[in-house]
């Protein structure tokens, strides 16, 4: 149930803070949710990554479905070298993951330190 409402909870602040701040906020967002909801660090990893992934995903694939998927198959021409707009969607949706998954992995480990757990090989 944590990790149900930890994935939901970075998303929603993801896009809220995505509405006011750079690219990059859901870095802080994906932090912060894991430092008040406690999860192991690989749950917290993974659900830092689905949140931001499943975001900017859905935004990806809203974005392009607002201009009938012009920009996706050009951007994907240029960056791709192929016509693979859902390919580009995808690879948007990991660019967003990897960072806020990561962010959440080290709030998880803090929040460990903070407590007094340590980290055993």
């Amino acid at each position: 149930m944590k990790f149900i409402v930890s994935t939901v909870l970075i998303a929603l602040l993801g896009y809220a803070l995505g509405l006011f701040l750079p690219w990059w906020s859901i870095v802080p967002a994906a932090f912060l949710v894991a430092m008040f909801i406690p999860q192991k660090p690989g749950w917290s990893l993974l659900s830092g990554f689905l949140g931001a992934a499943l975001l900017w995903g859905t935004m990806a694939a809203w974005i392009s479905g607002n201009n009938h998927g012009v920009l996706a198959q050009k951007l994907s021409a240029l960056i791709l070298k192929k016509d693979q707009p859902p390919l580009l969607m995808l690879l948007t949706a990991l660019v967003g993951g990897l960072p806020a998954g990561m962010a959440a992995c080290t709030a998880s480990l803090l929040r460990g330190i903070l407590q007094g757990r340590h980290i055993s090989s």
